[in-house]
Formats: structure tokens, sequence, C-alpha cells
């Protein structure tokens, strides 16, 4: 049974937009699309229709994310409401999809020699790996921070032939981490899982300093692939640690379902990036939702298909974010979530 979605309390001192700052900026982009549309007679339609009859666009991908995933449908859903679709106007290069990182020089190569029109790409070393290899492709990325790893000099004026999502995570892993504790009060040690080969070790420092001034004790993992963190949960557990902070990272995210379901196997609480994360059993998530992110870049690429220059293309943060419960899991594993915490919540799974 799931309760309808509630309207979201923003979490305190969240460094996220306001609503009504949100709100305004979407008054003003749905009026300048109005007006740009009558005055040059709605040329994206015409585009659109062009595209169908006189050309066929190559994409190219670099990310982690296998073909078969439902947030990739979502990408290629929002390509085909706005006029793209594969196998008509629309070429996908092969061989670009769940590319781990001990393989991205080689695919990145390859991609960049197929010479496609935009690469969708992400997180930081498939960027970072690409923006070695070209100056000129357009590349539409998706990581944490993309100020901060240095993949662009600002989100409003990213320069060069790169634009994206950046995800707000350093702010978002210390509420997420706020919320797993205030929803399991009893919790004494927390166990911080991280990427080892991205997460910043400052941001760790900070995280585990938030933990001990409300008196509990990090047990920071970090692991350099998909393939150690069954492992590193083992390991937590038998630390005594009774809940896990996944850090926003592709390492937890793909294909999660299995380390979910590890973590319930363990007897674990646990919180993570993506709402759809506590929809396949965790216990909880805060963040922006997954296929939104995907069918965000959808549309960041149109605006590259249809002339613009990924320079002049602000990069996107996420504007909206939910909190979800997941009960059925907070029962197997013990855990009764404070009903202040689930008046909070955008949607509570039972």
């Amino acid at each position: 049974m799931r309760f309808g979605r509630r309207p979201h309390t923003p979490i305190r001192a969240c460094k996220v937009p306001t609503d009504a700052g949100t709100n305004a900026l979407r008054r003003r982009d749905v009026i300048g699309l109005i007006v740009g549309a009558a005055a040059v007679g709605s040329p994206l339609a015409a585009r659109a229709q062009d595209w169908e009859r006189d050309r066929v666009y190559k994409i190219a991908f670099l990310i982690p994310t296998p073909r078969e995933a439902p947030v990739v449908d979502a990408l290629f859903d929002e390509l085909r409401l706005n006029g793209l679709v594969e196998g008509q106007n629309l070429q996908v290069i092969p061989g670009s999809f769940g590319v781990q990182n001990d393989r991205l020089a080689g695919v990145a190569a390859s991609i960049v020699a197929a010479a496609p029109d935009v690469i969708v790409c992400g997180p930081e070393l498939p960027i970072r790996a690409l923006q070695q290899l070209t100056k000129t492709i357009p590349l539409v990325g998706m990581t944490e921070d993309m100020v901060g790893e240095g993949l662009v000099p600002s989100l409003a004026r990213p320069g060069g032939n790169t634009t994206g999502v950046s995800l707000l995570s350093p702010e978002l892993d210390g509420k997420r981490q706020e919320i797993l504790l205030e929803a399991v009060p009893r919790l004494r040690k927390l166990a911080i899982f991280a990427d080892a080969k991205v997460t910043k070790p400052s941001h760790i420092k900070e995280l585990e300093e938030a933990a001990r001034s409300r008196g509990v004790e990090p047990l920071v993992r970090g692991v350099t692939g998909r393939d150690e963190v069954v492992a590193a949960i083992k390991d937590a557990k038998a630390a005594g640690a009774e809940g896990i902070n996944f850090l926003a990272t592709p390492s937890f995210s793909v294909d999660a379902r299995d380390f979910i379901a590890k973590v319930g196997q363990s007897g674990l609480a646990s919180i993570y990036q993506w709402p759809e994360d506590a929809e396949q059993g965790a216990l909880s998530a805060y963040g922006p939702r997954y296929s939104e992110m995907y069918r965000l870049r959808a549309r960041l690429v149109m605006k590259i298909l249809h002339g613009a220059k990924p320079a002049d293309i602000p990069v996107e943060q996420p504007a909206k974010f939910e909190l979800v419960f997941n009960l059925k899991t907070a029962k197997a594993i013990g855990v009764k979530v404070p009903s202040s915490l689930l008046l909070r919540a955008d949607e509570v799974i039972e």
C-alpha cells in the first residue's frame, strides 16, 4: 500500500533552491517559451519534422548504467516526446552502456572516433576521459558536483564543450545522514559508504564530525568498485554498524537492488540517494528522482541538437527532492520510524 505523496517540508538548512524561486523561474521559462514560439512560428516543431525527413542524428553514451535500466528508458522516452526516435531519426553508437571504470579509456576513444552529434556521459571519470579526447563534441554529463570536481568553471557559464546536471550531492549526503539518525534514534555506530576513487577526504571528514557531534561513531568504508560492496556490508555489520549512509555515487545506485537486499538481510537501516531505491526495498531515500534526472539530460540533448552550444547552456540542478520511507522494510529490521518524520515524507510505502 502506498500513501499519496505529500507536499514536502524542506529539510532544515539544505542548500537547495526555494520553492518560490523555482516557481518564479518556471513561470519565466514558460512565458519565454510562449513568446519565443509566437515570434518565430514554432521552429522546434518544424525542425523535428526535418529530422524525420532529412537527417539521422548520432548519439553516444559513456555511462555505467546498462541499456535495459528503467532510467535509460525514461531518457529515450523523453527524446521520443521531443521528436527523436531510435531507428528512425536517431542512431545510438553501440557498446557505450554499462561501461565500468577499467574500460573507460578504450570505450571513450572509440566513441570519439565515431563522431557522434552529442555524448551523454557521467559521472566524473567518464566525463574526464572524454574531455581529454575531444574539445568539440558536445558532452551532456551528470555528476555529484560538476564545479567542485573541476569539470566546468561555473554552473551558469560552463564554457567549453561540457554541460549537464550537477546533483548537489555533497550537501545532500549530509542531509541524508541527518535523516537516518533521526529515523533510528538508537543508532550508535553508523557506516559511511564512499567511492574511494572519487569521494574527497574533506567530505568524509565533515560527515564523520557530524556523526560524532550526535554521539554516533562513524565507520567509513571506501570501495573501489561494485564488486567490493557486498563484502563491505558484511564487514560493517561485523564491526557493529547499525545503519549505512550510502553516499552519492553510481557504485551504489546502478543496479542497487542487490545491495538493498543484502543490507536488509543484515538487519541494517540504510538511506540512499534516489527515491526509487526506497521503492525497491531500502528503508529510506532522499534526493531527486533518478528517472527525472535522465529526462532532464534528454532535454539538454535536444537543446544542443536544436543548435545551442554547451558553453552557453547552464548546468542544471535538481529542483525537487523527495523523502521516501519503506515501512515494510522498517518492520522487517525492527525499526519504528518516528511519526514526526513520516509526516514530512513525500511518500510512505507500507
